[in-house]
């Protein structure tokens, strides 16, 4: 008997719950997004864009009859942006069930900086989140059954941790390496994260994902893989499922790293997946902290000790 696929249809009903994607007004994001909308979530769609942020909601709306979704500004290239959102936020709401940090930059063609100075890709992918994990983490704490999503990748697999040169300074930049790395930060500061919310005896957990091979916009600076897209890449429907599943399966587990279940998992449907060596290494996960909490000048919040 095969085992059932896990779906949308799948999801309990969220009802209650409150939501964050953060770079929903496209891709995967926007999918996960909708998803938690039809199924009652209030979902914060994070974007930096204010146009394509509103145009994902009012799609949002549109799909989703009733949808409580709404547009709050957020630039991970810039900590002051992330400061001023997780301020608003905290204002506005008291819970915060599930943190998807979905937003990303891949492969620049050249080497560029966020606002602070951070190299773009590692900037983005994981300082921004980091920073704003740790400003939103009393919130999440103080929630049942709260979660953290990192959508990390399978780029992850030949990515490098250099706890010397996190920025690209002292070598020649090379933009797969960069997103490589930044994925593999993902994944190190979704194992460090989860252990440190054990310690304190928290109730959140810390999830990881990627989404396989899938077609998004995010892919616009690479040509080949713009081109292998109608070959090998899912749609996002599909990309999202990942997610989504460790964002609300029941059996989805504090530190687990969930992706497709078919061949190299480039495709099909959720199921736990094996993160590379280098992503498990539990001393270049607390390098990774402790350089995060340095460059972003934000650490774990006291009032996160549950």
């Amino acid at each position: 008997m095969s085992k059932k696929r896990w779906t949308v249809e799948s999801m309990e009903d969220q009802r209650g719950r409150v939501a964050i994607v953060t770079g929903a007004n496209s891709g995967i994001g926007f999918e996960a997004a909708k998803a938690l909308a039809a199924k009652n979530a209030r979902v914060i769609v994070a974007s930096r864009n204010a146009e394509r942020g509103g145009a994902a909601v009012a799609a949002i709306r549109d799909g989703v009859a009733g949808g409580d979704v709404e547009l709050l500004l957020l630039d991970l290239a810039s900590l002051a942006s992330v400061q001023r959102f997780a301020d608003e936020f905290s204002q506005r709401f008291d819970r915060l069930d599930l943190l998807i940090n979905n937003a990303g930059v891949m492969m620049p063609k050249r080497r560029e900086e966020t606002a602070d100075g951070f190299e773009l890709q590692i900037g983005t992918n994981h300082l921004g989140h980091f920073a704003l994990t740790m400003r939103l983490l009393p919130l999440l704490v103080r929630t049942p059954g709260a979660r953290v999503v990192n959508v990390s990748s399978s780029a992850q697999n030949f990515g490098k941790f250099d706890p010397e040169d996190l920025q690209w300074t002292d070598r020649s930049f090379h933009r797969m390496g960069s997103y490589g790395a930044s994925k593999v930060a993902n994944m190190l500061f979704t194992l460090e994260l989860q252990r440190r919310l054990e310690e304190v005896g928290a109730d959140t957990i810390a999830t990881a994902c990627h989404p396989g091979w899938t077609a998004t916009n995010l892919q616009k600076t690479s040509p080949l893989i713009r081109f292998l897209n109608p070959l090998f890449g899912m749609q996002s429907w599909q990309g999202a499922l990942p997610t989504l599943y460790a964002a609300v399966a029941p059996e989805a587990e504090g530190g687990g790293y969930y992706g497709p279940d078919g061949l190299g998992t480039l495709r099909g449907y959720p199921t736990r997946n094996k993160p590379s060596k280098v992503s498990t290494d539990g001393a270049a996960a607390t390098r990774l902290w402790e350089l995060s909490e340095e460059l972003t000048g934000v650490s774990m919040p006291a009032a996160a000790n549950g």
